[in-house]
């Protein structure tokens, strides 16, 4: 995934062009940086830095925290500021749980020939550039494509956009692990098993690989949470 330049677009004149509000746009900029793993969990937000990276007034930055916060995305501690926020062992099984009940039943119920099916292929074909190019930030990001796009085969734009607030979430979880090689390197040849049993239309094959998959990531990452945080 491209990532974008928080301050490479002045804020009130975007906002004006796609009719969003400078608080919004602001914040999806900052949703891009979790996103794309450029912000990971626990990093510190200054409010200086930003106000003068993105040329906007702190009362619209504090609104941006605010709004992000209330997503989770964001923790506020007295006296020290604004961080991005780390999951817990509940957030991790609970993303993990959704996701089974999500993207298993979408694969399961579609059609081999649905568009998003090229949105799965062109998800994996970013994975092994990437992979190949050793940027693994990016074969995250090439994941989280992939897995939205599976999603996608449920044709409900609403179910989309709540999976859009859990990739967010994972993400965050996928920055717990120092090192996103020993993170996504086991997975880019799973996606394509996936996406090569439901081209082929068996998507009970696939579905099923899919679940398994699932489960075996959430153990590996719980795994190396416990191993990750003191005590």
């Amino acid at each position: 995934m491209k990532q974008t330049n928080l301050a490479s677009i002045e804020p009130t004149a975007a906002a004006a062009e796609t009719g969003q509000t400078v608080t919004e746009l602001t914040a999806a900029r900052i949703r891009e940086r979790v996103i794309s793993g450029t912000l990971s969990p626990g990093s510190h937000l200054s409010e200086a830095a930003l106000c003068e990276e993105l040329q906007i007034s702190r009362n619209t930055l504090r609104e941006v925290f605010r709004l992000l916060t209330t997503e989770g995305v964001l923790r506020h501690e007295a006296n020290r500021g604004v961080f991005v926020t780390t999951p817990s062992i509940s957030t991790i099984i609970d993303i993990f749980h959704i996701r089974r009940l999500i993207e298993c039943s979408a694969l399961a119920g579609a059609h081999h020939r649905h568009p998003s099916v090229g949105k799965m292929r062109a998800a994996i074909d970013a994975a092994i550039r990437h992979r190949d190019a050793g940027e693994w930030l990016s074969v995250g990001s090439a994941d989280i494509a992939f897995h939205a796009a599976i999603v996608e085969l449920a044709d409900s734009p609403r179910l989309s956009a709540f999976y859009a607030q859990i990739s967010l979430e994972l993400r965050l979880v996928f920055g717990l692990i120092r090192d996103p090689e020993y993170l996504h390197a086991p997975y880019v040849g799973q996606n394509a098993t996936i996406l090569a049993h439901l081209e082929e239309g068996a998507t009970s094959t696939a579905a099923e690989a899919l679940e398994k998959y699932l489960y075996q990531a959430e153990r590996f990452i719980l795994a190396a949470y416990s191993r990750a945080m003191p005590g």
